[in-house]
C-alpha cells in the first residue's frame, strides 16, 4: 500500500530509549542538544511580534507564486548586509528551507539523479532526497573550519547522473565556512559540468572567530547558484514558516530557473501571506535579536573551552560559524557509549554519527542553553570524560 521511499527504519535508538527510561524515573538530564533559541530564553519579544502582525491585513489574500513583491523588495535591501546585491525578482519565498530543497530537487533532478552533499551535515537531507527519489553522494568537509575544500574529491565522486552540489556554510554542526578561493574553484567545476550549486546559508548571520557575515551571493559566478536562508535562524522565528532562495548565475539559466520555480511555487503557494507582509518589520528587528544570540554563543563557547583541563584527552574543535560545538574524543572512543555514559551523568549530547561524522569519536553540543545550565552540563561532561580517558 505504501511507497518504498517512506519505508524508513523507525527503530528507537539506544540514546532515545535510555533518555525515555531516565525521564520515566523522574530524571531529566541537562539538554545540550537544543537547537532552537526560543527554548533557551532567547525568543523574540512576543508583544513586538503581535504588533508587527497586526500592522497588516490578515484576511485578504492575493496569490503571488514567487512571494509578495513588497516582502521581496525588503529582503533584497536587507541582504546587502551580507554583501548580496540582488533584484527582488531573483528571490523566491517558500515556507521553509526544507521546502526550498524539495523544490530545487524537483527543478534540477529526475528520479535516480544524484546530488553531491557534504559530510558531516544535516540528518534531514537524506529524507528530503529520498522523498524526491534523488541519490545523495557525500564528500568530506575539512576538519579545519577555514580549511580548503577538496574540490578534486568532489569531482571524483560525480558521474553522469550528477546534477548539483550542496554546501552548508557555515556548516552544521562543524562551523566550516566556504572561503572565496574555494567558491571560485567550485563555481568553475559546477559551470564546467553544467551542475547547479546549492548553498544553505541559514547560519550566515552567526559567523565566529572575527569572520564577516558574507553570502555566496556577494560573489556570483558562472554556475547556476541557489542561496538559501530563512526566518528560523535569521530572526528566531521557526514557527513563522518563511524562507527564501536567491537565484544567481548567467542570465539565460537564471531566467529559466526562475520561470520553472514560479510554476513549482504556484503549485504549493505555501508561504503565509500575513508573515510575508510582516517581513519588512521582522527584518528590521532581527539584528538586535541576533546580537543577543551571538553573545550567548560566545559565552558558552568560552565556558566549554574553560571546562576542558589542559591535559584532557579530548578536544574542542574550532568553528567559524553557527551555534554548535564539536568535541573530538580519543581514537579508541565509542561515541555512543560515551553519550550513554553522559546521560547517566545527567547531561544529554549527540553522537557524531547523527550527522554522518566518520570514525565514531565525535560529540555535538548546542551553544544555546542558558549559561548556568550549559556550564553545569559541560562540567559534568568534563568530569565524565576525565574518568574515561587520560593522556597516558
Amino acid at each position: 500500500m505504501f511507497s518504498a521511499r517512506t519505508a524508513w527504519d523507525r527503530t528507537q535508538n539506544l540514546l532515545a530509549a535510555r533518555l525515555e527510561t531516565l525521564e520515566r524515573r523522574g530524571t531529566t538530564p541537562i539538554d545540550l542538544t537544543v537547537g532552537s533559541p526560543g527554548g533557551c530564553g532567547l525568543a523574540p519579544d512576543e508583544g513586538w511580534l503581535r504588533e508587527v502582525l497586526a500592522r497588516g491585513p490578515l484576511a485578504t489574500y492575493a496569490p503571488e507564486p514567487l512571494g509578495h513583491v513588497g516582502a521581496r523588495q525588503a529582503l533584497a535591501r536587507d541582504l546587502t548586509r551580507v554583501g548580496a546585491h540582488l533584484e527582488p525578482g531573483q528571490l523566491v519565498l517558500s515556507a521553509s528551507t526544507s521546502e526550498a530543497y524539495a523544490w530545487l530537487f524537483a527543478l534540477l533532478c529526475d528520479a535516480g539523479d544524484s546530488v553531491l552533499v557534504p559530510a558531516p551535515s544535516y540528518p534531514l537531507l537524506p529524507f528530503l532526497a529520498e522523498l524526491s527519489s534523488v541519490d545523495l553522494r557525500p564528500f568530506p568537509l575539512p576538519e579545519d573550519p577555514l580549511g580548503a575544500l577538496d574540490v578534486d574529491a568532489i569531482a571524483d565522486i560525480a558521474d553522469e547522473t550528477t546534477r548539483a552540489v550542496v554546501l552548508v556554510s557555515p556548516a552544521n554542526p562543524t562551523g566550516w565556512m566556504l572561503g572565496e578561493a574555494d567558491q571560485v574553484r567550485l563555481d568553475a567545476l559546477c559551470a564546467g559540468r553544467e551542475w547547479a550549486l546549492i548553498v544553505d546559508e541559514v547560519f550566515v548571520e552567526f559567523p565566529r572567530r572575527g569572520r564577516p557575515a558574507r553570502s555566496v551571493a556577494a560573489r556570483p559566478g558562472e554556475a547556476l547558484t541557489f542561496a538559501l536562508q530563512g526566518l528560523s535562524k535569521s530572526a528566531g522565528l521557526p514557527g513563522w514558516k518563511l524562507a527564501w532562495t536567491a537565484v544567481l548565475g548567467p542570465g539565460p539559466e537564471r531566467h529559466e530557473a526562475l520561470a520553472r520555480l514560479e510554476l513549482i511555487a504556484d503549485a504549493h503557494l505555501s508561504a503565509s501571506a500575513p508573515v510575508q507582509r510582516a517581513l519588512p518589520d521582522l527584518l528590521s528587528g532581527a539584528p538586535s535579536w541576533r546580537a543577543g544570540v551571538a553573545l550567548r554563543i560566545e559565552q558558552n563557547a568560552r565556558a566549554l573551552l574553560d571546562a576542558r583541563p589542559p591535559d584532557a584527552a579530548w578536544d574542542v574543535m574550532p568553528s567559524a560559524g553557527g551555534w554548535s560545538a564539536v568535541v573530538r574524543l580519543p581514537h579508541t572512543a565509542d561515541e555512543t557509549e560515551v553519550a550513554l555514559a553522559l546521560l547517566e551523568a545527567g547531561v544529554q549530547v549527540q553522537p557524531g554519527h547523527f550527522y554522518d561524522f566518520p570514525r565514531g569519536r565525535w560529540l555535538v553540543l548546542s551553544l544555546l542553553p542558558t549559561p548556568p545550565r550549559f556550564e553545569e552540563g559541560v562540567s559534568r561532561m568534563a568530569r565524565t570524560l576525565g574518568r574515561r580517558f587520560s593522556r597516558g
